[in-house]
């Protein structure tokens, strides 16, 4: 045999070494989370030095439409089970931004705290009724108020098993007759004007005489009437609208909480824009 066929067999083996000198990227996500928070603020501060009050309210309403004090919603049982009194936040921060000031900037912000605190001293007297008796009690849960450029709406609307008007009519239930009596004497308290809007919720079959517009219109002229009734000035009655079906408030035009009615405490100082 020969030398070259007994020569030996070589096998290499390559050492790989992993990880030296290298730590991970976590570093990286924790810089870019910082960087981000970095940005936010200073756009922050440059929105609150750059925008007017009414521009920061605007804002904040976008992002917070609702402010509930309970946060159950949907009818449920119990003082507030349905959606809350209170929905939004009335009373804004003073202050001026970058803008302008001035004579009619200060005068515009007295006019507007002084709406902000009639429709606060309103929203108070309603939660006050809570606990004055099981009717009271009952009657709020069909009470839902917000804040907006018009005035201080207060909407009364139905509950599944609980509607304000008898079906397909505008005759009063007794609970609409205890919450109107609540709102007259509440709107006693101040001299805001009022305007009352009615809506009902769609049919669900296509009809040739559809009522949505004569009943949406008769039942805000039947709380009007309640109002009246109540004491309200009849000087102080500014509008009765009726919307139909126009408007829902659900994805399901037919849902019974379209069936609604908007009583507005109307703005003394109207906003400018």
């Amino acid at each position: 045999m020969s030398a070259k066929g007994n020569a030996p067999i070589i096998i290499k083996k390559k050492k790989i070494i992993q990880g030296g000198g290298h730590h991970g990227g976590a570093w990286k996500v924790a810089y870019a989370d910082f960087v981000t928070a970095m940005m936010a603020f200073f756009l922050l501060m440059w929105l609150l030095n750059a925008t007017t009050e009414k521009q920061r309210k605007g804002i904040a309403d976008f992002f917070n439409p609702t402010i509930p004090v309970n946060r159950i919603s949907g009818g449920g049982d119990g003082t507030f089970g349905g959606d809350s009194v209170f929905t939004q936040e009335t009373l804004s921060q003073n202050g001026t931004g970058a803008s302008g000031s001035g004579a009619g900037e200060q005068n515009d912000e007295a006019e507007q705290a002084s709406d902000a605190k009639a429709f606060d001293e309103v929203q108070s007297l309603l939660t006050a009724f809570s606990g004055e008796s099981m009717a009271a009690d009952a009657a709020l849960r069909h009470v839902v108020t917000k804040v907006t450029d018009e005035g201080l709406i207060v909407e009364i609307h139905d509950l599944k098993t609980e509607p304000l008007f008898e079906p397909r009519s505008h005759t009063p239930t007794e609970v609409t007759k205890i919450i109107v009596s609540m709102l007259s004497r509440v709107f006693n308290v101040v001299k805001n004007d009022i305007a009352v809007t009615g809506y009902v919720s769609a049919q669900p079959l296509v009809v040739a005489d559809n009522p949505v517009w004569d009943l949406s219109t008769r039942r805000a002229d039947q709380i009007r009437l309640l109002l009246e009734a109540e004491g309200t000035p009849t000087t102080r009655i500014q509008r009765v609208t009726g919307y139909a079906d126009r408007k829902p408030v659900t994805r399901n035009p037919i849902s019974f909480r379209n069936n609604r009615v908007e009583i507005i405490l109307l703005r003394e100082f109207p906003v400018r824009n």
